[in-house]
């Protein structure tokens, strides 16, 4: 099995996946949107065990998770959010969910920095319930009535991501803070022939440092408008 990124390719595949597995389904054009805003964020899970019988034959994907950071958070604070997960049937309980959310949380904070991941999922699937809230960690923040179109209602969940942060710095190597990160910079004393104790007097010009700036990252593509209201009550 194979988790990789999303490709325009492979949009009509995930769509048929969403419309085999799921309730809430999309157009095309939704899917576009996701993948062309935020291109790291969404993955696919690919059978690779499929013979491929010619160069032009469609991969097999049996998975995906769609996902995205929310453009204007209302709680001020940079997070991403799950629109949809979905595996075929024939590959269940095989890890491959746990996988495609791991894999997209990581991507969301190493490219975007975010805080959090938030999703919605019914209140009856139990299945996907335990999968967020024992497996990968989600707390149950509330209930929100009547979220989807037919009128059921939701778990709105949300899951810490300070814990992967660490893991990336960490693996990473680098320093956590700015201070950390000139004391790396410090190259230490003279070496050769300058700095000697027979140059009396001589004043060896210090190497300004060089200002840092942050910049932000992943600003949207302002594609918005691709988006059809009627697709779901909260897509």
């Amino acid at each position: 099995m194979d988790i990789r990124l999303l490709r325009s390719s492979d949009l009509p595949l995930i769509q048929h996946a969403n419309l085999e597995n799921l309730p809430e389904n999309y157009f095309m054009k939704y899917y576009l949107y996701h993948a062309l805003s935020w291109p790291q964020l969404s993955y696919v899970a690919v059978d690779v065990s499929r013979p491929k019988k010619t160069p032009y034959d469609y991969p097999k994907i049996v998975g995906y998770v769609l996902a995205k950071m929310e453009e204007e958070p209302t709680d001020g604070i940079q997070h991403g959010h799950i629109t949809s997960l979905s595996v075929m049937r024939t590959h269940r309980k095989l890890g491959i969910a746990e996988k495609l959310m791991r894999q997209s949380q990581l991507a969301m904070v190493e490219t975007f920095g975010a805080k959090y991941v938030s999703l919605h999922v019914r209140v009856s699937n139990k299945a996907a319930i335990h999968l967020y809230s024992k497996t990968l960690g989600f707390d149950r923040e509330k209930i929100e009535e009547k979220y989807y179109a037919d009128g059921e209602d939701a778990h709105c969940m949300k899951l810490d991501l300070s814990s992967i942060k660490e893991q990336v710095a960490a693996f990473a190597g680098g320093p956590e803070s700015e201070d950390d990160a000139s004391e790396a910079e410090d190259e230490g004393e003279p070496v050769g022939d300058v700095g000697k104790a027979g140059d009396e007097g001589k004043q060896i010009p210090s190497r300004p440092k060089e200002t840092k700036r942050k910049v932000k990252v992943g600003r949207p593509l302002g594609v918005a408008g691709l988006v059809e209201k009627d697709e779901s009550k909260h897509p």
